[in-house]
Order: C-alpha cells, then structure tokens, then sequence
C-alpha cells in the first residue's frame, strides 16, 4: 500500500512538475536577420533580464566564441552587441536570463552582419522574412501604434515668381498640392472625386475649363504641375487575379499610381501614362522631371488564410507595357539590415518627360517605412521599432538612407537612434551631414520618462555628435533646421523654444531657450534670424485632484519669434485666433501655409470657435480663411476672409481649403466653389460654383 502511495506521489509531482514546465512564462526575444556592417546590433527581450552580462557570448559560423563587446539597454530588456565584420553569428542567451519561472523562448539569435544589401535570391528567402517577423510578433503581443503627429511641413518657396508655389522644405525638391497653379489655370482636386481645371485668366470672370471624373475608379491625392505637363498621385483597388476574393470579408489591396496628363489644351486633358504598385502612400516629391513615390505595402496579414508563393511579393503597374498590375522581379527586391517589420518600403521613381518602357524604376525593400525626408541627392525614410507593447514611444528610431540619379535608386547606409522622429521637419541634411531630432520615452511614465535629443550624423550614417536629454517630461511639438542653427519646440505646461548651434557636426550646443504658454505646431523661416511659429495658446489650470495642473488649449497661436541674439531667443509678437476649438489644417498640414514673400503676407483656412460665457460650450462663430503680413516688426491682420456660421455644423461644399494668388488676384479654393479677391483690398471680385 505504502508503494502505491509513493508511486503515485511520485507521478503527481512529475505532471505537476511537466504542467509548470509548459505553463512556464516565455519572454520572447527578438532581433533582425541581418545587420549592415559598422552598425551596432540590438536584442530585444519582452522581459527584463536579471543575469551579469558577461554571461552573454557570441560566436561565429566554426561555433568558436569572438571578441564582443556585449552590453545591456538602461532597463536590461535589450542587448546590444558591437561593430562586428561581415560574417554570420549567434547571441547565446544564459540560462535562466529572466529569473523566477520565466524562460527563454531560444537559447541562441542567430543573425548576420553585410558588407551591403543586395536583392534576394529566391521566393523562399522572401518566404522566411515574413514567417520569422509573423513569430516575433505573437511573442511580443504588439499591438497597433499611431504618431501623434504625421504633419509634414514645406519651408517657404521664395521664389520671385508671380504666382503662388507649393510652400516646401528643401528649395529643388517639389512637394505635391491639392491644389496648385501655373499662374493661368488652377488644378484643384479638393472634392477627392474629380479634378477641375479652372481658368483664372480673367480674375472677374472665372471659368471652369475641364473637369477629369475619376467615377470611383481613382482617388486623386495630390497634384504637381510641370509645364504643360500635369501629374496625379492618388490610389485604385488593386485587380489583380489573386485580390478577386470573394469568400474575405477583406478589402483588396490598394494600389497607388501615378498619372501623366498633356495638359496643352486646358478643355482636353490626354492622359498619357500610368504608372504605380500596390501599398499605401508614405509620401512624394519631384526634381525636375522625376517624380518619386514612396509606398508601404503588407502581404494579407489580416487574413486568416496566410499569403502563399508569389502572394508576397508587390504588384506593379505600368501603362507602357500591359494593362494589368504584375508582380515585381525578385532582382529588384532587397532586405533592408535590421528590418524586423513584416511589410515592403517601395520606391517609385517615375521620368514623366519620356514614355519610354524603361523611364519608371520600382525598388521594394523589406521593412517599413513611416516618415520621408528628401534633399536633393538623397531619400531618407525612417521606422520606428517598438520594443514592447503598449509603450508608444519608448522606440527606437531606423533610418535607412538612399541615393537617386533620376529613376536610378540605391540603398547606401542605415543608422539606429534613440527615441522616435516625428516628422520630415525633425530630419534634415546639411554639407553631407544629416542632423535629427527625436524624443525618447513617455509623457507620463515615471519609469521611462520623456526626454528629447538632437543626433548628427556623417555620409556613412555613423553618429559625429549630439546634444541629449533634453527638455525632460515633454515632447517635441516642431522642429526647423535652417543651415548652422536648429529649432525645436517643445511642451508639456510651456513652450520652450530651443536654439541650438549645429555649425560644428562634431560638438552641437544649446545656445538659448524661450519658455512661454501655449506651442507651435509647425516653424516657418521668416529670415535667417526669425521664425514664425503656429500652434496654440494654453492655460494652466489647478488639478482638483492635485498634482500637476491640468492644461488646456485655448485659440489658435501666431508667434514671432526673433534669434537674432541666439542666446536669448523672444517671443517678438503674438496673435490670438478665437477661443479653444479654433482650428486650422496648417496644424497638421504645411501645404496649407499660404505665402506671398514680395508682399510679407501669410495665409491659412480656418475655422473660429468661441465659448459661450459662463458656460462650458463651445460655439462655430465663422470659417474661411485669414491673412497676415508678418514682417520682423509684428504681425498684423489684413484680411479676414470668414463668414459667419448660424449653425453647429461645417458646409463641406464652401470650406476653404486652399489659397493661392496670381499676379494682382488671391483665390481661396473650396470643395464646390473657387473666389477671387483683389490682392491689395481683398474685395471680392468672382465666384464660380463648382
């Protein structure tokens, strides 16, 4: 009897024992498959490891342990291991890294340092990315992050031509429009549906000229104009074979193109070519006569039935060849070192001058891309690796650099940041140097509090110097680099305006920096030693609960700011637009900045809430648009181009969404209408309904 007892304690312990084996926590481990060489390569646990670091080694192809210098991230869930020659190796992760019951998803992370990226060989190759990024995934649980802002800003065009250019970043390097004009015509596609081409030669008689109908087939997105030669960027439903699924309550993939128009005759648009692949638009530019098109584009991961084959590899399309979307060759699909994300960053890169077969190139690169920054000899394009889920901004930030000599694009270097990169005016490149600014950790986690630096980096993407740490408990709001000096904006309670000398790429230095209520959404040039800022005036106001003060965001917030003496940066002049609920789309828009740089006069659309006193509602009060001119003595009004609203909801058809000016004429641009005003006055001089 005793013996059966014991041998049946005996089997209980041993399943209890199997149970709390599988029942075991697993920490995921995650690391990307390849690493360029001269870049450090990073290890990221789910959990925070407890073992001395010198327990971690790393060994080579023969299994023979290399010199490594081996270090924790600052809260031990990551690894981070040296410059190591090109070769192929493997991380060993001691036993018991996690303590208690927690163990290891693998004992070894195997990876590879290149010499450079070079397209795949084979469909599996492909194949084996998306499974290992499909895995890593389910280990870390990670769910779905957003950027607070994906505003990209345009520096000012302060060209002496007589009529109104798209306001950009970099001078050479075109930004798209929805609305946009050779000083004769206005092209707008402000209703999403159509594109109308109207005739503004005669500012007291506007006529529509043509009207392009997409009938659903096209959604137009953006516009440049080239001469007689009008480009559309918009997006279609993808109709290849293998999308033609009926049995997914899915929708099909998107394809985004671009279409060349002769636009010689006003009345008879021709298209002449179209030319796309399949993904979502990151972004566009144009130099001369290249247009560049950067997409994302992930397999069906949202499908239940996983992609098989070529289902993984994009479709393209162009018209000079056949009519129908096609997949992309394999030799023109590479990995991009240390991508971990499973989706592509497509580069189109279109000569709309020639309708050649071989004047569109499409580059697919696997990992993602989410902000784009341009100069003129080169594409940056940044990802945000995520460490854990639901810690939004506790990333790190890739940037992969690119080369461009008309279609002909290369891959050259990438770098890793701290932090992450809120927009294209946060990145810049100067005399072969690319400077960048990013915010690490969270607003309101005490245990990985907010912090903000400025990195520079040399040609090869190899860190020279930076300034770190700063503003501590806030984020970056904007940023501007103009030449020697950079600006960046920051807020949590206050807006101080950071003044920062990046002259020398090796020993950047804060030289000043403003603290005053409210924050600037978007820096615009106004001289070498002004900046003009637009955001939002706040209030603190005392927490009930106690603790920090609660902050509220009043009316819409012009600044001019004068640097001139660098060390002591001022708030010059301000105006304060209407009460909390005021907004404007250049918060989140540059293209929506209206410049006329002869005249000093800023413009934007904007819709005026005001509160209605002693009473918490807030009430529509008008929508149009507004004027200034802003010179370096203030900032006055000269023009207020709203109307009253009588009631609580927008007329979509009358919004303005744009402003432009020809020679003597401004035109505030609707979805349903387009109005012409003289330049000097502002008096109303036509209207033409849609």
């Amino acid at each position: 009897m005793k013996r059966r007892t014991a041998i049946l304690l005996v089997a209980i312990v041993a399943v209890i024992g199997l149970a709390s084996f599988l029942l075991w926590p697993k920490v995921g481990i995650t690391s990307a498959n390849t690493i360029l060489a001269g870049q450090p390569h990073t290890v990221h646990f789910s959990a925070a490891s407890t073992v001395d670091i010198a327990k971690f080694y790393v060994t080579d192809e023969q299994k023979k342990k290399v010199s490594a210098n081996v270090s924790y991230g600052s809260d031990q869930k990551s690894v981070t291991i040296e410059e190591l020659p090109p070769g192929t190796y493997r991380l060993h992760v001691p036993t018991n890294s996690f303590g208690g019951w927690k163990r290891a998803t693998k004992s070894a992370v195997s990876f590879q340092v290149i010499e450079s990226v070079k397209p795949v060989a084979s469909l599996k190759e492909i194949e084996t990315f998306f499974a290992q990024t499909k895995k890593r995934e389910s280990l870390f649980n990670r769910s779905e992050t957003t950027n607070e802002s994906v505003s990209e800003d345009k520096a000012s065009a302060e060209g002496s031509t007589s009529y109104s250019e798209t306001n950009q970043q970099v001078e050479g390097v075109d930004e798209a429009d929805s609305a946009v004009t050779d000083g004769k015509y206005i092209y707008d596609i402000t209703n999403y549906e159509e594109l109308v081409i109207t005739d503004i030669r005669s500012s007291t008689h506007l006529q529509k000229a043509s009207v392009i109908k997409f009938d659903g087939q096209f959604y137009p997105r953006e516009l440049y104009i080239d001469d007689e030669l009008l480009v559309v960027i918009g997006s279609a439903q993808s109709q290849s074979p293998d999308t033609m699924v009926s049995n997914r309550m899915m929708p099909m993939p998107e394809l985004s193109a671009i279409r060349v128009y002769d636009v010689t005759d006003k009345t008879k648009p021709i298209l002449l070519r179209e030319a796309g692949v399949e993904g979502y638009i990151v972004g566009t530019r144009k130099i001369n006569q290249f247009v560049y098109m950067i997409t994302t584009h992930q397999p069906k991961y949202w499908s239940n039935d996983s992609p098989k084959g070529d289902e993984y590899i994009p479709n393209v399309f162009d018209s000079t060849i056949n009519q129908t979307p096609t997949r992309m060759e394999l030799d023109q699909i590479s990995i991009l070192p240390g991508a971990m994300e499973p989706s592509y960053s497509i580069i189109t890169a279109l000569d709309i001058h020639s309708q050649d077969e071989g004047s569109v190139q499409t580059k697919a690169y696997l990992g993602s891309g989410e902000q784009l920054y341009m100069s003129k000899e080169h594409i940056y394009l940044t990802a945000t690796a995520y460490q854990e889920a639901r810690n939004y901004m506790a990333g790190t930030s890739e940037v992969f650099k690119f080369s461009m000599d008309g279609t002909t694009i290369h891959f050259q270097q990438a770098a890793k940041l701290k932090g992450t990169i809120l927009n294209q005016f946060s990145m810049d490149e100067h005399d072969g140097y690319f400077r960048v600014v990013t915010t690490e950790g969270n607003l309101w986690d005490e245990k990985n509090i907010a912090k903000n630096h400025l990195f520079i980096l040399d040609r090869q993407m190899k860190l020279v110097g930076s300034v770190e740490n700063l503003a501590v408990k806030e984020r970056i709001y904007s940023a501007r680099f103009m030449g020697d000096k950079a600006y960046m904006v920051t807020f949590r309670e206050t807006d101080p305006l950071f003044v920062m000398d990046v002259s020398d790429p090796s020993n950047p230095t804060v030289l000043g920096e403003l603290k005053i209520p409210g924050f600037s959404n978007y820096l615009h040039p106004l001289d070498e030693s002004h900046l003009i800022g637009f955001g939002y005036e706040t209030v603190a106001r005392k927490n009930p609960q106690g603790g920090e003060p609660i902050i509220q965001t009043r009316g819409m917030k012009i600044s001019l700011f004068d640097v001139t003496d660098f060390a002591n940066p001022k708030e010059q002049a301000f105006e304060i637009i209407g009460g909390s609920g005021t907004y404007s789309s250049i918060q989140h828009d540059h293209h929506a900045l209206f410049t006329h740089p002869a005249k000093s006069l800023y413009g934007f659309p904007i819709t005026v809430y005001q509160q209605v006193k002693g009473d918490d509602m807030l009430t529509m009060e008008a929508s149009g648009a507004m004027i200034y001119e802003i010179t370096t003595t203030g900032i006055r009004q000269v023009a207020d181009l709203t109307h009253a609203i009588s009631h609580d909801y927008m007329d979509w058809e009358t919004e303005v969404q744009r402003l432009l000016y020809s020679r003597d004429t401004l035109f505030t641009v609707a979805a349903g209408e387009i109005k012409s005003y003289d330049l000097n006055g502002f008096v109303e001089r036509s209207t033409l309904k849609k």
